[in-house]
């Protein structure tokens, strides 16, 4: 068992940053990858980022290329999603998840790709 707690959400102005977090606990030691995902009222969920936890190799959405970092402390069991010159648009429920075992795909975007969920959190941005 994995569970997942994810901190940071809340309101921002269209322009600045936040920087979200996500504490992992339990059966961590196999991590695959580590992934941030949203959802926005209405819509489904897509895919955000992603970050191999042991190479530290990351992937990007394109609609937050260049504008968000995802990052790790292995020492801390934690992944970041640091979001710069956020929009309207990157405003949704913020959800990380946690992909154990490597399934061939080196990147994993879907979400079943992943295991476990964490609760979410909201990311508010206005313009």
């Amino acid at each position: 068992q994995v569970q997942l707690v994810e901190s940071g959400g809340g309101l921002v102005q269209a322009g600045g940053s936040l920087r979200l977090s996500c504490a992992a606990s339990g059966r961590t030691f196999s991590t695959f990858a580590m992934g941030w995902f949203r959802q926005a009222p209405g819509k489904e969920r897509e895919f955000v980022s992603t970050i191999r936890w042991r190479v530290g190799s990351t992937y990007y959405a394109d609609s937050v290329k260049g504008r968000f970092t995802i990052s790790k402390d292995i020492s801390q069991n934690t992944v970041y999603l640091q979001m710069n010159s956020v929009k309207p648009e990157d405003t949704a429920v913020y959800y990380c998840a946690a992909d154990l075992e490597y399934s061939g795909i080196y990147f994993p975007t879907r979400q079943d790709d992943y295991d476990y969920w964490g609760q979410g959190t909201q990311v508010t941005v206005s313009s």
